[in-house]
């Protein structure tokens, strides 16, 4: 009883072993997400190289895009069936040689291929990566977890255009993707080391949910594909409303088939009963949006109406990382104690009011007011991004934290497509004009002040403080689950 007082008064201690495998996962998952945008700032440099057009060339970010589009909703069933430090061996190894390959492209088209190898193996990196950290933290622990593996969910999107124009200023195109060599590298050797060996799987391994694959990874790639597109053409092009429709007719394909289905489905839609969860994925859908829509405004804002360069647009990024990094270890420890429905509103105002500074600045506007904006709404996407992912594990069973590690990462992506997309559009005055004016990036800005809004809302519906029970509970459900895969 002593004990449970104890724990009531201060949640359990991260143990060394615990924050090893924390640190191991974070170094893997970073390359993932820094590879994500550190393209971005090179495109106009790849195109010119491979004399590729525009279109071309944006494959380049496109294919990522889709190729992790297709491995996510498929990373929880390849963990159940094959273990899980098996499938993130496999997905650096894809990462390091898709990396290698774009190194050594010939052309645009095999640059392209190989960035679709590339981003298979992020696409499992990623999910395998909350839902291992997940486990091993157990509910009493999940928030500050949370707070340092929210790192490479957040600061590598912010990285990725400062490391990208670095290089480019300096080198040549070459060392974008041979970075990522030397940190892979050494992911796999510390994984081989560090991760325990997988268990091995009692009675009948589980099987695939084919249908589920054949609705859900189509229909992901074609909603992702058609925000990319969305951004440049419009939504009223036709590739993006067949892509959209197509797309939306597979996910209700896929939900009849889901809520039906007397096998494990591929997502189980059954999670979002939980009001908690509904409203975790929302915010983390909103987040996903919100954050890689100013990931793609700020150094256009910069270049176009500051005319600063490449290099020096992204290196102004740097306070948007360095108030999330404040920011998401803080909010991690306290949504241990106190919960996330404080935090994430709070986070959410923040966000709001940095955004805000934004829609109202022009060419003539100091930085000394810009760098304190983009350092606030930083620390407020830190305290909204840890306590939801915490949230999102507090609300599932242990034995449904895979299926809803990808329910996040599925909204997350669609989330970023879509707020690019529509932030896009607005810098092109829905179409009247094909590059951006002066005045349309104040309108653009207002899309993370709405995103910021509804956030605030969804943050009350959050769990708050954690209630002390589950704390002696993360050791019992380690033996069931292994024994019902």
């Amino acid at each position: 009883m002593a004990g449970t007082d104890t724990a009531e008064d201060s949640p359990p201690r991260l143990d060394s072993a615990l924050l090893i495998i924390v640190g191991v996962m974070v170094l893997g998952g970073m390359m993932s997400y820094l590879d994500a945008t550190i393209v971005n700032v090179g495109i106009s440099t790849l195109g010119a190289e491979f004399e590729a057009s525009l279109a071309t060339i944006e494959w380049v970010t496109t294919g990522y895009l889709l190729a992790v589009a297709l491995a996510i909703p498929v990373a929880g069933w390849a963990m159940a069936r094959f273990g899980s430090r098996r499938m993130w061996l496999l997905g650096l190894s894809l990462f390091l040689a898709g990396s290698a390959l774009c190194a050594v492209a010939w052309n645009a088209e095999s640059l392209i291929a190989f960035r679709v190898l590339q981003g298979l193996g992020g696409g499992m990196v990623d999910p395998i990566m909350m839902t291992v950290v997940a486990g091993d933290a157990g509910p009493a622990r999940i928030g500050r977890v949370m707070g340092l593996i929210s790192i490479p969910i957040t600061l590598g999107p912010v990285l990725g255009p400062i490391v990208g124009g670095v290089l480019l200023e300096n080198f040549s195109w070459e060392l974008m993707f041979l970075v990522n060599i030397p940190f892979a590298l050494t992911a796999i050797v510390l994984a081989v080391v560090v991760l325990p060996a997988d268990p091995p799987r009692d009675g009948t391994p589980v099987p695939l949910d084919a249908l589920g694959v054949a609705l859900l990874c189509p229909g992901f790639a074609a909603v992702v594909f058609a925000l990319s597109q969305a951004g440049r053409d419009g939504f009223g092009s036709v590739q993006v409303v067949i892509g959209l429709v197509f797309g939306a007719a597979l996910f209700a394909g896929y939900a009849a088939h889901a809520l039906r289905t007397a096998g494990t489905p591929l997502l189980d839609l059954r999670l979002f009963a939980s009001k908690g969860f509904s409203a975790s994925v929302t915010i983390m859908f909103l987040v996903g949006g919100g954050l890689f829509a100013l990931l793609f405004l700020l150094p256009l804002y910069y270049q176009q109406v500051h005319d600063h360069s490449v290099l020096e647009s992204g290196l102004l990024l740097a306070p948007l990382g360095v108030g999330a990094m404040i920011g998401m270890p803080l909010a991690g420890n306290l949504a241990d104690r106190i919960g996330a429905r404080l935090l994430v509103p709070t986070g959410a105002l923040l966000v709001t009011a940095g955004a805000l500074v934004f829609t109202q600045s022009g060419a003539g506007t100091s930085q000394a007011v810009l760098t304190p904006a983009q350092l606030v709404i930083g620390f407020g996407l830190g305290l909204v991004g840890a306590p939801t992912m915490g949230s999102v594990y507090r609300t599932v069973p242990m034995t449904s934290v895979a299926g809803a590690t990808g329910a996040v990462f599925i909204l997350n992506q669609i989330g970023a497509s879509l707020g690019v997309a529509v932030v896009a559009l607005i810098l092109q005055g829905g179409g009247a004009h094909a590059a951006p004016t002066p005045d349309s990036f104040g309108n653009a800005f207002w899309w993370p002040v709405a995103a910021g809004l509804v956030v605030f809302s969804a943050g009350f519906l959050l769990p708050g403080r954690p209630a002390p029970a589950p704390e002696a509970a993360p050791a019992a459900p380690a033996e069931p689950v292994p024994n019902s895969v």
